[in-house]
Formats: structure tokens, sequence, C-alpha cells
């Protein structure tokens, strides 16, 4: 990650973006950089998704999962929070598979 006048670079799954960030928040701006890669590649890993885009998406879905977790202070999501993340997983899997079967 390296710092540029007014902001940057971060790198995720090996490609490089500037992000404008003030000096006091470069750490953060880092550590985020950081877990959202992680989790990117994690699920790239797995071999479900296919596409950075799609990729992208599995993650910061995951990642708002955990974000709403925390929030409630650990505890489960309400039924209905989950089931929504169900249903828009359960979509995104079948656009996904359908994409994948129409590229084969």
């Amino acid at each position: 990650m390296k710092a540029a006048h007014g902001g940057m670079n971060v790198s995720i799954l090996g490609k490089e973006f500037m992000v404008a960030c003030p000096e006091n928040e470069r750490e953060g701006l880092t550590a985020a950089a950081r877990y959202l890669d992680e989790k990117m590649r994690e699920i790239q890993d797995s071999g479900k998704v296919l596409g950075t885009e799609r990729c992208a998406i599995m993650a910061a879905l995951n990642i708002a999962s955990e974000l709403l977790e925390l929030r409630t202070g650990g505890a489960p999501l309400a039924p209905e929070v989950n089931d929504k993340l169900k249903r828009l997983q359960d979509k995104i899997d079948a656009v996904l598979q359908d994409e994948v079967m129409n590229d084969s």
C-alpha cells in the first residue's frame, strides 16, 4: 500500500486502486483493504464464484453480515434480516449459476 498526495494506493486481488484518504485514516484503510482482499481471495479460492465483480459482491455481503452481527452485540440477526440475506444470496447464486451454464 503506497501513500500518495491526498490518497493512497491499495492492492486488492493484485490490482492497484487509488483511494482518497486523509493521512490520519490511512492505517484503517490499509487494514480494511487487506481484510477485503483476504475475504475476496477466500471466495475466489472456493471456486464457487467466477469473476472479480461477483467476488466483490459476495465479499461485501459477507462483510455486511458480519457488521450487522457485531452491531447487535454478537446476537443472531433478526429472522427477517437473515431471511432477506438468504434470499439475496440465493438470487445471486442462481444468477451466477445461469451465467456459468451460459458461458460453457
